[in-house]
């Protein structure tokens, strides 16, 4: 029988909850909005729109810009890139991306048995990363 990686179903159980809090709303919004109006281009502008700012809101996390957000508001690649957000959301103790150029500052490869891992903590301190200075 093949062992399973310890947490493995939990975090693709918390993957979908996160898809589904990323995305249903904006469909059950839209859906209401359609009844009300009886303007389906209308339940698509606010299904799509939700989507934007839910991948705006996981972008940050997942090693995407904020502005990818406009690309989540694209129709059915929205709700693809919600799903990938998700899934790398629920896999952020044990993430397997490379960081982006402006996250390599905070970013170490894990070793041992985690090797193939990033970490990328955030500044814990209130004090700003070392810099080189000039003396003279």
């Amino acid at each position: 029988m093949e062992r399973r990686p310890r947490g493995l179903v939990a975090r693709a159980s918390l993957a979908a909850a996160l898809f589904a809090v990323a995305i249903v709303p904006g469909w059950t919004l839209g859906e209401l909005v359609e009844r009300a109006t009886g303007w389906p281009a209308l339940d698509w502008l606010i299904t799509c729109g939700w989507s934007g700012l839910a991948v705006a809101g996981f972008a940050p996390w997942a090693s995407y810009r904020a502005r990818d957000g406009l690309t989540g508001a694209v129709p059915l690649y929205g709700w693809y890139l919600a799903g990938v957000l998700s899934w790398r959301v629920a896999l952020l103790p044990y993430r397997d991306w490379e960081p982006r150029r402006d996250e390599l500052w905070r970013a170490r490869w894990l070793t041992g048995d985690l090797v193939g891992h990033w970490r990328a903590d955030q500044v814990t301190s209130g004090r700003a990363p070392a810099v080189s200075r000039r003396t003279r």
